[in-house]
Parts: C-alpha cells; structure tokens; sequence
C-alpha cells in the first residue's frame, strides 16, 4: 500500500469521491491496524451545497472543512455516532467526502455498512477531527494492485432537507458490494 499524497485531495470533490472507492483507510491505535477498503462516499460540494455542514458557514464545528484538503472531518450526530469526512479543493472552499461503508480488510470485527458504525469499528471519533490524513497512524492508501471497479451514482442519503441538492446524484458506490450501507 502506499499512503495518498495531498495531492490527491486537493482535486474536485467528486473526482476525489469516486477516485476513494477501492482505496483502503488505515488507522493504526494501541497495537492494532485496521484496514477497511472505501466501498460507499457522498460528495459535499461546499458553502453553497444545502446539504453541507459548511452551507451554514465558518464556524468552531466546520472550520476543519475550510481547512487545506487532505485532513479528516470527523463529527457526532445524534449525540451517538462518529462521521468522517475528508476535506477536498483548496483550503476555505469547505468541500469534503464522507466515508458511508468500508469492506473490512484487516482486525475489524464489527459492521462496517453507515458512517456512524463505520467509525466505531474503525475506532474513529471526536479526536480524529482535524487529523492530516497524510501523516502516520490514520491515512488512506492506494492498494498494490487496483482492481476496476463499477460505479453506482444515487441520490445522498438522509438530506431531504436541502431542497434539490438532496436529488442530486452525489453518492457513489462499488456495484455488488454487500458492505454498501443502502442500495
């Protein structure tokens, strides 16, 4: 495995979302690698994306997103779950990809279909947010060998509230991946 460059994330949120699908997340703690591989993403475009936490604007939460590409934005929702998100484009354009399911690879026991559970097996919270994925210990990296994938487009999940960004055909995931969180 070799670990992405910022360079890769410093690219249109949707070329970055579909060029993470088949790339491995890597969090080494206390002795244990996980290694999940990225079957499921959503794109969020930036301030001007209903469903983006950065529509909203800069604040202590988002400033991460408004950040330089290439670092994890990793929130809670509904006071339980862990999201992460990896920040896209150049730094204040407050883009970002959130990871929905990984296929696990290695030393994950747990379901691995949903952002939230996602993070819980990959042992991703609240600490992780800001962390430059490019640096040791939490990184994602390209396989050895890549395999062809095929990519399936459909509506974000869960964003209805953002008017026609919620009809919007920025999930992606790998075709016939039972790891996938929602067909």
């Amino acid at each position: 495995m070799r670990k992405l460059p910022r360079a890769f994330y410093d690219r249109d949120t949707i070329v970055v979302a579909r060029d993470l699908l088949g790339k491995y997340l890597v969090h080494e703690s206390r002795g244990v690698e996980r290694i999940g591989r990225i079957v499921e993403v959503e794109a969020y475009l930036g301030p001007h994306d209903l469903a983006a936490h950065s529509a909203r604007g800069l604040t202590e939460r988002t400033q991460v997103m408004f950040g330089p590409p290439g670092h994890a934005y990793v929130y809670m929702i509904y006071g339980m779950y862990f999201c992460m998100n990896v920040v896209t484009e150049r730094e204040g354009h407050a883009s970002a990809v959130l990871l929905r399911a990984l296929e696990p690879v290695a030393n994950i026991g747990e379901r691995t279909q949903g952002p939230g559970l996602l993070c819980r097996a990959m042992r991703i919270d609240k600490r992780l947010n800001g962390y430059d994925l490019t640096g040791k210990n939490f990184y994602i990296a390209a396989p050895n060998k890549s395999e062809p994938v095929v990519i399936v487009k459909r509506p974000r999940v869960g964003v209805d509230y953002a008017g026609h960004w919620a009809r919007r055909h920025l999930r992606f995931y790998v075709k016939g991946n039972p790891f996938v969180s929602k067909r």
